[in-house]
């Protein structure tokens, strides 16, 4: 069984969580600059065994895709396109950044370090990977 990854795609940089193998847990495991997001994926799964590739799906309270789609689907497309083999499943991100925001304050960060926005898009990540990984869990129940 391999690893799901997840990406807060942004665009300036992308947020980006793994499970583990037995996808019980997801981390946190870096940001990486958009331009450079196709090669970092390229690399990590020639390291590590991915399964599936979560992408946070912005929409608007509606339920509406969001405007960032724009930017967001040309990347998501080139992706799919270099690496055929694992699938890429777009999720719901409504509210990751302000849940970010709240776990930063609730872990005890200082104000200064909640500043970090590359901090925000990597627990972004992690919560658009827990929320699918518990709503995987649930359908399944």
């Amino acid at each position: 069984m391999g690893r799901l990854l997840a990406i807060d795609y942004g665009r300036r940089r992308c947020g980006i969580a793994a499970t583990d193998p037995l996808r019980i847990v997801a981390n946190g495991v870096t940001t990486v600059p958009s331009a450079t997001l196709i090669e970092w994926i390229k690399s990590y799964v020639a390291k590590e065994q991915v399964d599936e590739i979560i992408v946070g799906l912005p929409t608007t309270l509606r339920g509406e895709p969001s405007e960032s789609m724009r930017y967001i689907t040309p990347a998501i497309n080139r992706l799919k396109k270099e690496l055929p083999q694992i699938p890429v499943t777009f999720f719901d991100e409504r509210f990751t950044s302000a849940l970010a925001h709240r776990a930063m304050i609730d872990g005890g960060m200082k104000k200064m370090a909640r500043r970090d926005k590359a901090a925000v898009d990597e627990i972004s990540a992690t919560i658009i990977l827990n929320d699918y990984l518990q709503s995987k869990t649930y359908n399944q129940q």
